[in-house]
């Protein structure tokens, strides 16, 4: 049977097998998604299984302990950690001063992965016009609603670089229909007389 819908796109509704610590994983999802700079500094992460505020200071802290010692001559992908367990893979990428970083199941394409990386970072330097790390910082808001257009819940969502696009695009000009809307329509203040 077809599963539900997200946005026009059909997906497969995941079954809930895996349990940790309080919190049930579903199978085949993304669990985390992080973008870390050279310091060891988070400038987005979005945990989908949702550990507790400490235990995700923690697993930034491990990863990047992990992700910085490592040279730019080895694959991107490694398995398992004491903090994520053996069945979480971290993939990333390394752009000039940032590691973005997917956690995802041991199921999950390690080369698909990649490509959902470098379709997040082409659409960041798209509506970023060459995105550093200060776009990240200043403009998160945007950075997460450009993230939501590809993954929501753990699960992909679109993968087409034009649909991401239009979809940032279109709700951009919403905004500002909006906002133009909202001051045409503010009472004028009355001058004490």
């Amino acid at each position: 049977t077809p599963g539900p819908f997200f946005f026009g796109i059909q997906t497969k509704a995941p079954s809930l097998s895996k349990k940790g610590p309080g919190v049930e994983y579903k199978d085949g999802m993304i669990e985390a998604i992080l973008i870390i700079n050279n310091y060891g500094q988070a400038r987005l992460a979005r945990f989908y299984n949702k550990p507790a505020f400490a235990e995700q200071k923690k697993i930034i802290q491990e990863c990047f302990q992990l992700l910085s010692k490592r040279s730019d001559r080895v694959c991107n992908f490694l398995e398992g950690s004491s903090s994520w367990g053996k069945n979480v893979k971290l993939i990333y990428r390394h752009y000039a001063t940032l590691y973005f970083v997917f956690a995802v199941d041991a199921s999950e394409s390690e080369l698909g992965v990649l490509d959902l990386i470098q379709v997040f970072v082409e659409a960041l330097d798209k509506c970023f016009e060459n995105v550093c790390e200060l776009d990240l910082i200043f403009y998160a808001d945007k950075v997460n609603y450009i993230l939501d257009e590809i993954v929501m819940g753990g699960m992909v969502l679109e993968t087409s670089l034009k649909q991401i696009l239009h979809a940032v695009n279109g709700n951009l000009q919403a905004k500002k229909a909006t906002r133009g809307r909202a001051r045409s329509q503010k009472p004028h203040v009355l001058k004490r007389q």
